[in-house]
C-alpha cells in the first residue's frame, strides 16, 4: 500500500500504532504537515494534521479509502496530491 501511495513532496511510512503516516515539510523546523490513515470499518480513515497539531488525537478527517491494498494506496496518493498545504 505504501508503494502505491508514494507522491512527490510527501514522505510515507508506518506510524507507531501501525497507521500509515505521510509528512510534508511546512517550512518550520519540526512542524510538518501530517496525513494519517488509520484502520476504520472495512477500510481506513484519512486525517490531516496542520503544523503543530497533536497527532495523538483525532485530526481533521479528509477522506476514507477502501479496497485492496494497491487500490487503497492509489486512493491515498490522490488524497495527498489534492491536499492543500502552504508548502505547495
Amino acid at each position: 500500500m505504501i508503494d502505491a501511495a508514494r507522491s512527490p513532496g510527501w514522505s510515507i511510512g508506518l506510524g507507531r500504532s501501525g497507521e500509515i503516516m505521510a509528512t510534508r515539510d511546512s517550512g518550520e523546523i519540526g512542524l510538518p504537515w501530517v496525513v494519517s490513515a488509520q484502520r476504520w470499518g472495512r477500510g481506513m480513515r484519512v486525517s490531516l494534521y496542520r503544523p503543530g497539531d497533536d497527532v495523538a488525537i483525532e485530526g481533521d478527517v479528509i477522506g476514507e479509502i477502501v479496497g485492496n491494498p494497491r487500490e487503497m494506496g492509489r486512493q491515498l496518493r490522490t488524497i495527498l496530491e489534492e491536499t492543500e498545504t502552504s508548502s505547495k
